[in-house]
């Protein structure tokens, strides 16, 4: 479907290294590219068409060429975010619910009890490198349960101490227990710790790393998955860093940036600047896909983990979990802008969907997702009803024309905040519609859906854990409440004045 077969004997080396470029003809299945940017919202990218955007013309160009959803769910936090994208399971199968709540032995196992697809889709013959950030829990991409054939990741101190010969790190920290994610930063490449310079910067090696492990498997004649979660453009624990379109290195390693030395808006300009400079690096990227002659037959994905820090990250409201995604390359149907719905337990089934791994998925196991093959390549024009994202206790759902947030009975929302949005996005004009009578038959449905994903009660196991005594009481600070059930200030679009059956934090 997406190669012509070709025949091998008698075609010497040279020739047969030239045609597998060309051609990458001896296995028919796409290859696969996947992209995670870390800590960013949608309407970040200038495809979407907001205000205070950054300059993306590298992403925008996919989004012209293929589809862009409006309306992609993930969770609110990392951890959580990039479990489920690698497994297609919500948290109530993986118990992963944020960076700070994995249920039972799920921190320690959670890929030995929810088959990854990287698994699967190495099991299938594909070749599998991943780089940049994991932060996925404990089981690494290196190892058998997750089988990456070839890594180069951001290491903190502890890991790179394990490395054989115990190498000694001499880049930047920027704590004690974190080693720079930007210049001069902390990498493992296949097991050896890199050894950078002041002026190395985290996006080159990212991008490199891509390309190389591409260029080797296009001339294998091999498919491959290359899963790229980007350090960018999170900020690092001394505030953002500059990078190479923005100035030299800054003050990373010299301690927090005292007041007197901060510069008004510099720090959102940073910020803009480094999602600027992660377009520019998926731009080299997606050239190098044209040259090694693989554009028919690559599948770009290019999606973030959680929305925006400070704005939206961590927060229950849907501007949390409310994240990028946009498709492009073999078979992709040009949609533009789309209102189907998809949430991250899509990505795992859409890509064994595409490398043909069914067969290597164990028997009896399932996935909460939905493949988005038949979407994304025009067989279908509709692909869901309904998706479903998560803030660590809280809940979201979603159909096309009416949005639950905040379901948290741990904070006294066991009901949450019920929207009807007709086809209006990014909170602008939704209507809180909770106890009208016209829009009671869908809460019904909402209500119905959630009866199979209860939510995380104080009546939890968990919460009688050392670990679970801390998050639960943590939760109960009215700040982290505050924070947690509403929109940061400059993203209040909507009414939020509906507390459910209780008062606040009561």
């Amino acid at each position: 479907m997406y190669f012509l077969k070709k025949t091998l004997t008698g075609i010497s080396a040279l020739v047969l290294s030239l045609s597998a470029i060309a051609a990458h003809a001896s296995d028919e299945r796409p290859n696969i590219l996947l992209i995670l940017a870390d800590d960013v919202s949608p309407d970040m990218f200038s495809a979407y068409g907001h205000e205070g955007a950054a300059n993306t013309p590298n992403i925008d160009k996919l989004a012209a060429r293929g589809i862009q959803f409006k309306t992609t769910y993930a969770t609110a936090k990392c951890g959580s975010s990039r479990v489920e994208i690698m497994t297609g399971r919500y948290a109530q199968t993986t118990g992963v619910y944020t960076n700070e709540i994995w249920l039972g032995n799920a921190r320690k196992k959670v890929y030995s009890d929810n088959v990854p697809f990287s698994r699967i889709l190495k099991d299938a013959g594909y070749a599998t490198g991943i780089t940049g950030k994991w932060h996925a829990g404990m089981q690494m991409p290196y190892e058998d349960v997750l089988a990456f054939d070839e890594h180069a990741l951001w290491e903190g101190p502890n890991e790179i101490a394990k490395l054989k010969g115990s190498p000694k790190f001499t880049g930047l920290m920027e704590d004690k227990k974190t080693t720079s994610r930007y210049w001069h930063p902390g990498y493992v490449k296949n097991g050896k710790l890199l050894d950078t310079k002041p002026l190395d910067f985290s996006l080159d090696i990212e991008a490199d790393f891509i390309m190389e492990f591409m260029e080797k498997n296009v001339k294998a004649g091999k498919p491959f998955l290359a899963y790229w979660p980007t350090v960018a453009p999170h900020g690092t624990r001394t505030g953002m860093p500059t990078n190479p379109l923005r100035g030299k290195p800054g003050l990373l390693g010299q301690g927090r940036i005292k007041k007197k030395d901060k510069i008004p808006g510099e720090n959102q300009a940073r910020f803009v600047s480094l999602i600027e400079y992660l377009d520019l690096k998926v731009g080299e990227v997606v050239n190098k896909i044209d040259e090694l002659g693989i554009a028919d037959n690559t599948v770009i994905i290019f999606l973030s983990d959680n929305g925006t820090a400070v704005t939206a990250k961590t927060r229950g409201v849907e501007r949390g979990s409310h994240v990028v995604q946009i498709v492009a390359g073999a078979g992709i149907k040009k949609r533009g802008l789309t209102d189907e719905l998809s949430d991250f337990s899509d990505i795992a089934p859409t890509l064994i969907d595409y490398a043909n791994a069914w067969d290597f998925v164990p028997k009896g196991h399932t996935f909460n997702g939905k493949s988005l093959v038949p979407f994304y390549q025009g067989e279908t024009d509709e692909h869901r009803q309904w998706i479903y994202g998560y803030a660590a206790t809280s809940q979201l759902l979603r159909t096309k024309s009416y949005m639950l947030e905040v379901v948290n009975p741990i904070m006294s929302m066991p009901r949450g905040r019920f929207y009807y949005t007709g086809e209006n996005r990014f909170g602008f004009g939704y209507e809180l519609v909770d106890g009208k009578p016209e829009h009671a038959k869908a809460r019904a449905k909402f209500d119905d859906i959630l009866k199979n994903l209860p939510p995380l009660t104080r009546e939890h196991d968990h919460w009688q854990t050392k670990s679970g005594k801390r998050v639960l009481k943590s939760l109960a600070k009215p700040k982290i409440i505050e924070k947690h059930l509403y929109n940061h200030q400059d993203y209040k679009r909507y009414d939020e004045s509906y507390l459910g059956d209780k008062k606040l934090g009561g």
